[in-house]
């Protein structure tokens, strides 16, 4: 099922504690231009078919990548993509963007475009695999990354 514009962003919103709409979709046209250059084939087509038209075409048209990003260099791609975000804002976003993603795609499509990329991106994604040892989001975080503090 393909979510409305209005909904997905909303959810992108709520999970980010964006004031409004614009930051959520700054975030997500950035994050989602990321990762389509990681994905290929019917796993990139069959995600497009869940988001929004507007994002699905900015998932099937990525930015350029020469090589695969570790999970950390995505995370620093994203913060040097979006204007005055740190790595650490650029965290929160690219979680409130790819676990809206995640809801969306379902959990066998969101194995399957986790097979596609390096290791780690399932803490991007919120679906750590078994046995891994991630701490939450602390309360100070969410309260920080609110405040603009982050």
């Amino acid at each position: 099922m393909t979510l409305r514009w209005e909904a997905f962003l909303e959810e992108v919103r709520e999970r980010g504690a964006y004031d409004g709409p614009r930051d959520a979709e700054r975030a997500a046209r950035v994050v989602l231009a990321l990762l389509g250059a990681h994905l290929a084939g019917e796993v990139r087509a069959h995600l497009a078919a869940r988001l929004p038209e507007t994002l699905a075409l900015v998932l099937l048209n990525p930015l350029q990548a020469a090589e695969p990003l570790s999970p950390d260099r995505f995370v620093r791609a994203t913060a040097a993509w979006i204007e005055g975000a740190t790595e650490q804002s650029s965290l929160w976003d690219i979680g409130a963007v790819l676990s809206t993603t995640a809801d969306a795609a379902g959990d066998d499509l969101t194995r399957q475009i986790l097979l596609q990329l390096p290791p780690g991106y399932d803490l991007l994604f919120g679906h750590p695999r078994a046995g891994c040892t991630a701490q939450p989001v602390s309360a100070t975080d969410r309260t920080a990354r609110t405040e603009g503090t982050l």
